[in-house]
């Protein structure tokens, strides 16, 4: 690479392991601005950008494009769905009380720097930028509470709570809950692979399910496959746990 190429786009989101579906090649997006010409060469995608649409830093010694700007490189690369995902994971902000003690990391932006990333100038993607921007929540710790959350809503559900903190009557931390209604007492969990990684990690798991229906809590379980393969099911076991606790009210 030339000292003024820099990565973007799909490599920069991996460079910064933000979440991305998987991809459809494996080819290298390496930018340069105008009116320097792009590269060209096998396993390279070069690209020429406007120099006011992008910020470039570097991460482990290599010339990338800033979290906010990679973001605004996506807007014609993601579905709606996962370009809200990758800006959840730019400004995710972890806050629960159920970690293991260690100060969690800082966001990587803020929503502010993705406003102005997209007010940049004239970019490709600029509709569907702003689209998934109203969308962006700091409280999304994975891609698929994000999509779990906006599979919700688009079936016209409320918005659920990310990450919430329970507690019983007592104040004791029962755990954090993936998404949740706390006025009903519904938990939506994702099982996802690493809650089968260790017997000490499953016991956990097994754990903090326990306290929380011993608590009245009804759990809402839902694995990728529901998630990506058949979301009527989400909606479907979450409306009918939401119409089982309003009629018992």
């Amino acid at each position: 690479m030339r000292p003024t190429e820099f990565f973007s786009h799909t490599t920069a989101a991996l460079l910064w392991g933000l979440p991305l579906p998987l991809l459809v090649d494996e080819l290298v997006d390496a930018s340069i601005c105008r009116p320097e010409r792009a590269s060209r060469g096998a396993g390279v995608r070069g690209r020429q950008i406007d120099p006011r649409l992008v910020r470039v830093t570097t991460r482990n010694s290599l010339r990338v494009t800033t979290p906010a700007s990679t973001w605004a490189c996506l807007g014609t690369v993601l579905s709606p769905y996962d370009l809200v995902a990758v800006g959840d994971a730019i400004v995710c902000v972890r806050a629960s009380s159920g970690g293991n003690g260690s100060p969690a990391p800082p966001p990587l932006a803020t929503l502010n720097q993705l406003r102005a990333a997209i007010d940049a100038g004239r970019r490709p993607g600029v509709g569907a930028l702003r689209d998934a921007f109203g969308r962006i929540r700091t409280g999304s710790w994975s891609r698929l509470e994000t999509w779990v959350r906006l599979i919700l809503i688009d079936a016209g559900l409320p918005e659920p709570v990310l990450n919430f903190d329970a507690y019983d009557t007592a104040g004791r931390f029962l755990g954090c809950i993936d998404l949740a209604y706390p006025d009903l007492k519904i938990a939506i969990e994702y099982e996802g692979d690493h809650h089968w990684m260790t017997a000490e990690q499953f016991q956990h798991d097994i754990d903090r399910l326990n306290r929380l229906v011993e608590a009245g809590w009804r759990i809402v379980r839902i694995t990728k496959g529901h998630v990506f393969t058949n979301p009527t099911e989400v909606v479907r076991r979450v409306s009918v746990a939401r119409a089982q606790r309003e009629t018992a009210r």
